[in-house]
């Protein structure tokens, strides 16, 4: 008999209901056992509860969440749910999220990182005895389409019926793939604990919160937190060690939504693309009339000299703030009908949820998540409580959006047509630009990828800051190996997607003012469709090529029905150059300072588009039109 065979399953038979013991034993993996059973005896929670992805479970889970108070039922629409993480647990904790690392290993600088002995010690301290009372809810996951060269598999032990929860929106089952693969699998683990919860079902050990990544174990653990980009550990701290598995594979794990985007006659292109947070990537991924694949996390690897692509989700964790009827009309209707949806940090008010930037007048009052909110509040530090936090978010399946992409779950993914990385960058590159090639596009683009600090990490907002392929916070490989990685895998293609570098938050160097609106984007997409076609010319400059007017003309009016004036054009496409070389220098001094493994094109392809740049400020002046880089 199993039982017999497995002392682990005898150690766990205590902590499990009869149904939990049968679930739990249809899976022929000693080594899922062993790892529930180490962290029960590390956690002590009073009972564990396997969930299997049935109907019955996964309503247990949602059930429940609400039952413990994580969740609360205050909203009027049915399904609709509202989550409050603590004041101080809003966002990625930078400073407590730390790779181990084993003695005389160094990842490089500029990643969080301590001793691996160390930091097991420190977190399983804070692990120890942290369930007693509750119960572990073990969830299975599918990490990409089941069945596939894509999936990877994970499981993760929490006592946050709220984490399980949005694992059920935001994951595809793992369940019947663990009990199909038995003992032949390698799976990724996380344990969570949320740690000591106040009346109001929040983590108030905060400055005990502990986020740390055993890349040589695969294990992931987080401690004194609720917030999903920390306690929900598929999302971006999984993210990290497919990036290692990726590495050592040959193939791609990338912060990158996909989409379809729909040409003439009914064709349809598939697009991926890096934004860090905050930077338009849901957004973009929702733009009406296209479809939906994913807005986070995406698998690429090399089929047949091709490059496919799967989202490793099915769910979306979005930023709600800004999200407008107007701007943002899929989404909107998500939001606003019924649905099973959990909102997290939000305003409410007799009922209904309120954000910043909708388009609505707030409320005085109501409920956030500092508890009873009035207009004028102050926090401990005697700063005013906004009405709702700025990374408010919301939680959905992906299936729930009209424009879900029918290929959400082909196990062999979709070919890229393109490739997109968009920064926030206010003076410098044009909206959008296609790379002279693969190399200069992953450089010039994607090493060079360049914001500003967001909401949506805790710490100071508005710092300029590169953000290589928009992975710096989730990098678990040395940074020039990561560069070197997506060079070499473009150069074995036969079918290279075509890289382009959009920017959504370039300003008016007089004014100040955005020379975008929010709407714009759809334009640039549409744009970037036909030239992986070769159906438009393009204006070659020194930093890529960018389109002309007449062709941005025609989608202006045919995809907004707005016309666009030429001089708008000549402010958007006008190269900068003070501010392209002051980038370039930017990224050279990051790369030199903080990175010892930079392959040699880096610093070529750079030198090159500095050249390019003063040359042509010798013959043009510092801020050039892009009519006189037009062939006469």
């Amino acid at each position: 008999m199993v039982m017999s065979m497995n002392p682990y399953l005898e150690t766990l038979q205590s902590k499990l209901s009869p149904s939990d013991f049968k679930k739990l034993s249809a899976i022929n993996n000693p080594n899922v056992h062993e790892f529930i059973a180490k962290e029960s005896d590390l956690c002590h929670p009073a009972e564990i509860f396997i969930c299997s992805d049935s109907a019955e479970d996964i309503e247990h889970v949602r059930k429940q969440a609400i039952t413990a108070g994580e969740e609360k039922a205050i909203l009027n629409t049915e399904g609709h749910t509202v989550h409050f993480d603590g004041d101080q647990d809003q966002g990625r904790d930078r400073l407590a999220t730390k790779y181990l690392v084993a003695k005389g290993v160094t990842l490089s600088k500029a990643l969080n990182q301590m001793d691996r002995q160390e930091g097991l010690m420190e977190v399983r301290g804070l692990l120890r005895n942290s369930m007693v009372g509750r119960t572990m809810i073990v969830r299975f996951i599918s990490l990409g389409p089941a069945d596939s060269i894509f999936t990877i598999l994970g499981m993760q032990c929490t006592d946050s019926w709220y984490v399980a929860h949005s694992e059920s929106l935001l994951y595809r089952p793992g369940y019947e793939q663990f009990v199909k693969a038995g003992n032949k699998t390698d799976f990724l683990k996380v344990v969570h604990s949320a740690g000591e919860l106040n009346s109001d079902m929040v983590s108030v050990d905060y400055a005990k919160k502990a986020i740390y990544i055993d890349h040589m174990d695969e294990t992931i653990y987080s401690v004194n937190t609720q917030y999903a980009g920390n306690s929900v550990g598929f999302k971006k701290l999984a993210f990290r060690l497919a990036i290692r598995k990726a590495s050592n594979e040959g193939w791609l794990a990338e912060h990158m939504l996909l989409m379809g985007v729909f040409g003439p006659k009914g064709r349809k292109t598939y697009f991926a693309g890096a934004f860090p947070s905050a930077c338009g990537k849901t957004s973009t991924a929702m733009l009406p009339g296209e479809t939906i694949l994913g807005d986070d996390i995406a698998y690429i690897r090399d089929v047949n000299s091709s490059a496919r692509a799967v989202n490793v989700e099915s769910g979306i964790f979005g930023i709600i703030q800004d999200v407008k009827a107007k701007d943002d009309a899929l989404i909107w209707k998500v939001l606003t009908n019924p649905g099973e949806i959990v909102f997290s940090n939000i305003l409410v008010k007799d009922g209904k949820p309120y954000w910043l930037g909708m388009g609505e007048e707030l409320p005085k009052d109501g409920l956030n998540y500092t508890g009873t909110w009035y207009e004028g509040k102050k926090d401990a530090a005697d700063n005013e409580v906004p009405a709702a936090h700025k990374n408010a978010r919301y939680a959905v399946a992906l299936n729930a959006l009209e424009n879900v992409d029918p290929e959400l779950n082909n196990p062999t993914g979709v070919e890229l047509g393109g490739i997109m990385y968009g920064g926030r960058d206010a003076k410098a590159y044009v909206p959008v630009q296609q790379s002279f090639d693969w190399e200069h596009g992953i450089i010039a683009y994607g090493a060079s990828l360049e914001t500003e600090t967001t909401f949506a990490t805790i710490g100071k907002e508005g710092v300029p800051e590169i953000n290589m392929m928009s992975i710096q916070d989730f990098i678990s490989i040395p940074m020039g190996k990561n560069v070197a990685n997506n060079l070499n895998f473009g150069r074995k293609l036969q079918k290279q997607p075509i890289i382009f570098g959009v920017n959504y938050f370039l300003r008016d160097i007089e004014t100040g003012k955005y020379l975008n609106s929010p709407q714009d984007k759809h334009i640039w997409i549409k744009w970037m469709e036909q030239r992986v076609h070769k159906e438009v010319d393009v204006i070659e400059t020194p930093t890529g090529y960018i389109p002309k007017y007449e062709d941005l003309k025609k989608l202006f009016k045919t995809v907004l029905n707005k016309d666009y004036a030429k001089e708008d054009y000549i402010k958007q496409f006008t190269i900068r150059v003070p501010e392209n070389l002051a980038k370039i220098e930017r990224v050279q001094r990051f790369y030199q300072e903080n990175v010892t493994d930079n392959p040699l094109e880096l610093f070529g392809i750079l030198y090159k588009q500095r050249q390019r740049l003063n040359e042509t400020k010798e013959k043009y002046g510092e801020y050039i039109s892009p009519e006189c880089f037009e062939k006469p």
